[in-house]
């Protein structure tokens, strides 16, 4: 389906992905901190255009401490990863995380030990379950 023009993507690009681990591993920075934490040179400016953007998006706030803007995530990591996570589920597995795993699985993207972790794991939580009802 094609994009809407003036439709802005929920998405993080990677440049604002890596914007938001900074905010999210240092908290509340002005621009220039969040420029001399990133792992590459960029202007000043960039960095600002990138943090104003975030802003439209709604993963940022915004508080103005005399003349300088004070950036913070607006949502935690974890929800940012949880919301990124159902959007590609329901994009490119038609809403089934099991189909997820099964890729993760079959593209052997999960090494034997970690699968058997994570059998153990289900079964912790199955039995925590039970002992709920």
């Amino acid at each position: 389906m094609p994009r809407r023009k003036g439709r802005r993507s929920d998405r993080l690009t990677p440049l604002e992905l890596e914007i938001m681990e900074v905010l999210w591993v240092q908290g509340p920075a002005t621009s220039h901190t969040v420029q001399k934490a990133l792992d590459r040179r960029l202007a000043y400016t960039t960095v600002q255009t990138m943090l104003n953007v975030l802003c439209r998006k709604g993963k940022v706030r915004r508080l103005l401490r005399g003349r300088v803007y004070i950036y913070r995530p607006a949502l935690s990591r974890h929800l940012e990863l949880a919301r990124t996570l159902r959007e590609l589920i329901d994009r490119w597995f038609g809403g089934s995380a099991t189909d997820l795993v099964m890729t993760l699985i079959e593209e052997r993207q999960v090494a034997p030990e970690t699968l058997a972790q994570l059998q153990e794991q289900v079964a912790r939580f199955e039995d925590d379950s039970d002992g709920k009802n």
